[in-house]
């Protein structure tokens, strides 16, 4: 039997994104931070709530433009209004999604498709709701305590929130890369922090995130990137169409994949067949 193992870009094993909820100030001082250290990641927007002056916790419409449209990071759909989807007429929940999904598009001129529960309230007809809206993902707010790449995006389970007392010691297991019963050889792994920024200016603990992000940040090994990048980049990978005997691979996707075969490594670019 021939093995083929999915590499993120770069032939890097390891990947790293956060998720920050309800577009309040404090979103500057985080990118501030974030940026500092190459770290990249996606910010959760609720449009009926843009604040109508500036100086409140909530940002304006204009002041989120700028600093959302000028970052490197995504934006992506939180409820017009933060509805728990799980606890609203489903109709109520879809315009709630599909308005946000609207607005959002409209204010930053690109195709936004990803999007995390308010109050991490997913509810029964989730799915089923996201797929009509033509989000992708959506991120909970349970957490793993693992490295896992997600089995099913539209309830996709973070690895923590930056509260977690084991923050630290989880981000060295990551750094470190050591093994777990769940975690194969070749297995990429994805640590995904989730929290609200607001959060480390009501508890005055700004250093976790700091100790954080200078931590995690600058390593050659590591794939910085936001969610819906590393959304694309996995779904590319399970795209490829793959000889029987495992030999040799079509890319049928836009971007390039990289893959390891026999302990090698491959780049298989878009429209490419290459045989190993």
């Amino acid at each position: 039997m021939n093995y083929c193992f999915m590499l993120y870009p770069g032939y890097r094993r390891k990947a790293l994104t956060l998720s920050y909820d309800d577009g309040v100030i404090f979103d500057k001082r985080l990118i501030e931070i974030m940026d500092k250290h190459g770290l990249k990641g996606t910010f959760n927007i609720n449009s009926g709530r843009f604040a109508e002056n500036e100086g409140e916790r909530r940002m304006t419409e204009k002041t989120a433009y700028e600093l959302y449209a000028n970052s490197c990071h995504e934006v992506a759909v939180h409820g017009v209004e933060h509805l728990s989807l799980g606890e609203v007429p489903i109709a109520t929940g879809a315009m709630d999604i599909v308005n946000d999904r609207l607005n959002l598009e409209k204010l930053f001129g690109k195709q936004i498709r990803g999007m995390a529960y308010a109050n991490g309230s997913v509810g029964d007809n989730a799915e089923q709701i996201l797929t009509s809206a033509g989000i992708r993902y959506s991120r909970t707010t349970h957490a793993t305590e693992k490295f896992d790449i997600p089995s099913n995006w539209l309830k996709l389970d973070p690895t923590c929130h930056h509260k977690h007392p084991r923050l630290m010691e989880m981000a060295k297991e990551f750094v470190e890369f050591k093994q777990r019963d769940y975690t194969p050889a070749h297995r990429c792994l994805l640590f995904y922090l989730w929290g609200h920024s607001y959060e480390f200016n009501d508890n005055n603990n700004w250093e976790i995130i700091e100790e954080f992000a200078e931590f995690m940040g600058g390593r050659e090994d590591i794939w910085y990137a936001t969610n819906m990048e590393i959304y694309t980049y996995v779904k590319a990978y399970e795209r490829l169409e793959w000889f029987m005997d495992m030999s040799g691979v079509y890319n049928p996707n836009a971007i390039p994949v990289y893959v390891e075969y026999k302990n090698k490594n491959y780049t298989v670019n878009p429209g490419e067949t290459i045989r190993f």
